[in-house]
């Protein structure tokens, strides 16, 4: 019974997204998210969107995961990943400000080419991981209510997914988006209210509990949390879009609301994992096995929609993202709507091949993408905010040190990387390899920055 009731309601989301998708799409509604008449996004579609695409499955499955294993401390860690919303706004108001239309437009003004082509790398890298995280969760979860359905399951949205996103691009992605978020509101509100009312609920337990780990890991991981937030939202191709859609005030707006709101949703959701870790039950299948013991099937149900609609919500905005990138920014295919098309379906392509490697650690790509990011940090905060003009040199010791460090968080187990990290769970070593590129990075562009 829970497949067919899965399938059904997950299959008339989906109608309703295509149903929500434009009638016809335009070149500029496909790369700059304008509707036919040519207006911007309002405040609240920007909102929902900015939203929706960083509440999605993976997020809501790390959150509850890390909740599980170390208590609030792992939720909140998780969550503060969230705070990208501020620096991200603040971000995107500085570009504003000096005329900049787009993080490229700013690092190829200072470093040419060689500094887009750098910073293009890693967010082409971190788009075809959201592509394909996201549609692991969609076999997980499929997978857990009827074995051996996974694969299927991803296929199916894969091309579904990319049906409605290749009509309408960015313009799809954003009028989509309000239609997913509100289901997802209202789904999961449902849900967290059938858990807080159930008779082993206790808030003051959740707020307090340390995990089936011990709540430590979880605080070395707020820490590195921290550490990568101010670049954490400037290598997110889909958030920094979206920066530039609306006026200045819209735009600023938009990030503050988007920041309480997916804040209060990630904590929530991680509850589920706190409770289960609370409850003494046995971790199955990233908690989907273990959730569909604990609850009723409803509220079992509610979950998996809501996992399922932020997957989808992602897939289409990654998708849209790519098609900006190669067209507009590296300029490998013509700017068509048969051009933004085939890159859809080649990232699409791509990220379903990847759910076929057999990683499915999920916080491991959000991990290795923040690391990679953190050149972004000294770059920005000496360049941007301080005004400096940074060499080329110093830029590239940057991106160096945090290319290094990124690999040495995904080779951890090889043993010759294993050899240079220091003994300690891979958090710990996290933690480390982040201090040793933000000063690395810090070291090289103060010493190449000068008066702008």
């Amino acid at each position: 019974m829970t497949p067919t009731i899965l399938i059904g309601l997950f299959g008339a989301i989906i109608l309703a997204s295509l149903l929500a998708a434009p009638r016809r799409a335009t070149i500029d509604g496909f790369f700059g998210g304008r509707g036919l008449a040519g207006r911007a996004p309002g405040l609240w579609m920007l909102v929902l969107s900015q939203v929706t695409t960083w509440i999605f499955a993976r997020s809501l499955m790390n959150a509850a995961i890390l909740g599980y294993y170390y208590g609030i401390a792992g939720t909140l860690a998780y969550a503060a990943y969230y705070g990208s919303f501020l620096t991200g706004g603040f971000i995107v108001g500085r570009l504003r400000q000096g005329g900049a239309m787009s993080v490229q437009d700013w690092l190829g003004a200072r470093f040419g080419g060689v500094g887009t082509g750098c910073y293009n790398l890693v967010i082409a890298l971190r788009l075809l991981s959201e592509v394909f995280a996201n549609l692991l969760v969609v076999g997980l979860i499929f997978n857990a209510v009827l074995a051996g359905s996974g694969t299927t399951a991803i296929v199916v949205v894969a091309l579904l997914g990319l049906g409605y996103s290749a009509w309408g691009g960015l313009s799809a992605a954003l009028r989509t988006d309000v239609v997913q978020m509100l289901v997802f509101l209202v789904v999961f509100a449902i849900a967290f209210v059938a858990l807080v009312a159930s008779p082993g609920f206790s808030l003051g337990a959740v707020i307090t509990a340390p995990g089936v780990s011990g709540a430590y890991n979880g605080w070395v991981l707020l820490v590195v949390a921290f550490l990568q937030v101010f670049s954490y939202p400037a290598h997110d191709p889909v958030m920094m879009d979206r920066g530039f859609l609306a006026d200045a005030d819209t735009t600023r707006r938009s990030f503050l609301h988007a920041f309480w709101i997916s804040t209060l949703c990630i904590v929530a959701f991680g509850f589920f994992g706190i409770h289960a870790s609370l409850m003494g039950a046995t971790y199955e299948g990233e908690l989907i096995g273990t959730w569909a013991v604990m609850f009723p099937t409803w509220v079992f149900v509610a979950l998996m929609v809501s996992l399922l609609v932020s997957a989808l919500s992602t897939l289409d905005s990654a998708l849209a993202s790519s098609a900006r990138l190669v067209v507009e920014e590296l300029g490998l295919a013509t700017r068509s709507l048969a051009g933004g098309r085939m890159v859809m379906v080649a990232f699409m392509g791509l990220g379903t091949l990847l759910t076929l490697w057999g990683n499915a650690t999920l916080f491991d790509a959000v991990a290795v993408s923040g690391t990679a990011s953190m050149f972004l940090t000294p770059v920005l905060i000496v360049g941007l905010v301080m005004g400096r003009r940074v060499a080329l040199w110093a830029y590239l010791c940057a991106f160096g040190a945090a290319m290094v460090g990124a690999f040495a968080y995904f080779a951890r187990g090889w043993a010759s990387v294993a050899a240079i990290l220091p003994e300690g769970h891979k958090y710990e070593q996290l933690l480390a390899i982040c201090l040793v590129v933000l000063g690395l990075g810090f070291a090289a562009v103060l010493a190449g920055a000068r008066k702008g």
